[in-house]
């Protein structure tokens, strides 16, 4: 079961899954100072860094997920002007599903500028571990309490 959340949080969330990815495959993560919009965070590897570029999708059409690559502003002060997804802003992208399913994608085989279609065999190779579903919502403990003494 899933809640609705706003573009943001469920943004916060899809950065936090990527992070713990990477984190457990045995990378430093190093945050940006301010706002940045190429790399959402640096993985260091041991042997190189990474910047990655993290994308949420809870949107499915045909069976796929389509995940918007490019940036549209978001607020009210939009110029109306795109931010196409391009390789030379980062090494990586990775994508966190609603679901929880997660890709881990080399920047240079990224064949979209604004929206890649996820779960078909296109991207299949690059598809890693899932991570907790984003926004669920677990039930409440129904552990018994026991009965007052007296």
């Amino acid at each position: 079961m899933f809640v609705d959340m706003n573009r943001q949080a469920q943004g916060d969330l899809g950065e936090a899954s990527a992070r713990c990815w990477y984190a457990f495959a045995g990378h430093d993560i190093y945050l940006p100072t301010g706002h940045s919009p190429d790399a959402d965070f640096i993985a260091d590897s041991g042997d190189h860094l990474i910047r990655v570029q993290v994308k949420t999708c809870g949107h499915i059409r045909q069976g796929n997920w389509q995940v918007a690559v490019c940036t549209r502003g978001g607020n009210r002060s939009w110029s109306g002007v795109a931010k196409y997804f391009c390789a030379t802003r980062c090494d990586e992208l990775f994508v966190v599903i609603i679901d929880g399913r997660r890709w881990r994608i080399p920047a240079d085989k990224v064949e979209a500028r604004t929206t890649v279609s996820l779960g078909g065999r296109k991207y299949a190779e690059y598809e890693v571990d899932p991570g907790p579903p984003l926004g669920a919502v677990q039930a409440p403990s129904s552990l018994p309490s026991p009965a007052p003494a007296g």
